[in-house]
């Protein structure tokens, strides 16, 4: 797992990239239990289970907006931005690799055709207007 913070403010954690290579047995947090996103990662063999339940309704308050994105097929470069609004990193995704972003920007270029991926982000959505800027 690399964990990439800010060079402005040196303390505060911007951006997460973990490959699908660093994925063992053993169930790795990749967020901390502070952030709004919770991400984990585990390898699963045949017939390994759960015990099944659901989750209790709970008021939660957000005041931004956090971004996974699980490449599934192709090849994806994450281009990563500091507070600043400066590159801080590029990193190129493969299948099974993922980026999440707690704060800070970033953009994502395709690198072959037919690339797939899943995107996960905080809610709820109110709207490119009120949820984003453009650097």
């Amino acid at each position: 797992m690399k964990k990439i913070y800010s060079k402005i403010q040196p303390s505060v954690l911007l951006h997460i990239i973990n490959t699908k290579k660093e994925i063992t047995e053993q169930r790795q947090d990749l967020s901390s239990n502070e952030e709004y996103l919770q991400v984990s990662c585990f390898q699963l063999q045949k017939g390994k289970t759960f015990r099944p339940h659901k989750h209790i309704e709970l008021l939660r308050k957000t005041d931004i907006t956090q971004e996974s994105w699980v490449v599934i097929q192709g090849k994806v470069k994450a281009i990563l931005y500091d507070l600043d609004d400066k590159i801080i990193s590029e990193e190129i995704l493969e299948a099974g690799d993922c980026s999440i972003t707690f704060r800070g920007g970033h953009n994502y270029e395709s690198l072959e055709d037919n690339s797939i991926v899943y995107e996960y982000k905080t809610g709820p959505y109110f709207g490119q207007i009120t949820d984003k800027v453009f650097i």
